[in-house]
């Protein structure tokens, strides 16, 4: 897991966005309300990670500090797509890295949000949601999300695991106040 710097790694993000976006349409199942977020992964002022196995981008994600959901501080992972027709071993080890990494930042919690169109008792978010809760996610309740798309919203608590850090190579976005008209922030 590391942070993307250059303009290729962020270019082949929003790739693996449009891909996963494309894989979930095909398949009716909910693709995110807000229609160009491949460009927030092209964005400069965004701080995105990835998971790279061999090189090759698995996941991508906006990991930021309280990014004022109301939820509490915590670490949220926004924007998260992985790379279509992948084993949920991608999802385990982004659960492992960011439970580590909230740890780290000596935040309590990590949260995400997995869009749902149904009730969370409905295939094919219950399914999802059983996947992700032997993973050691908790689901706490649903509702518009971030961007306004219905969510089940997710937590799972923070813990240090030994020997991750050889691994990570990632910063966490910290949202910044916008400049007063004097330019000072």
């Amino acid at each position: 897991m590391r942070t993307l710097r250059t303009d290729a790694e962020r270019e082949e993000a929003a790739a693996l966005v449009q891909d996963r976006q494309r894989w979930l349409s095909l398949r009716g199942l909910p693709v995110p309300a807000q229609a160009d977020i491949p460009a927030l992964f092209r964005d400069p002022q965004t701080r995105p990670a990835g998971l790279f196995e061999d090189g090759k981008l698995l996941a991508c994600m906006v990991p930021e500090r309280d990014p004022g959901l109301g939820w509490g501080e915590g670490l949220f992972l926004g924007c998260l797509h992985t790379l279509p027709d992948q084993p949920d071993d991608i999802t385990r080890l982004i659960t492992l890295w960011a439970s580590d990494f909230a740890a780290r930042l000596d935040l309590p919690l990590v949260r995400a949000e997995a869009l749902t169109r149904h009730d969370l008792d409905a295939n094919p978010a219950a399914a999802l949601l059983r996947r992700l809760t032997h993973m050691g996610w908790d689901v706490q309740g649903s509702g518009p999300g971030r961007e306004g798309d219905r969510v089940a919203r997710l937590e799972l608590a923070a813990e240090r695991r030994s020997g991750l850090s050889a691994l990570i190579g990632c910063r966490v976005h910290e949202p910044q106040a916008a400049p007063d008209e004097r330019g000072s922030a």
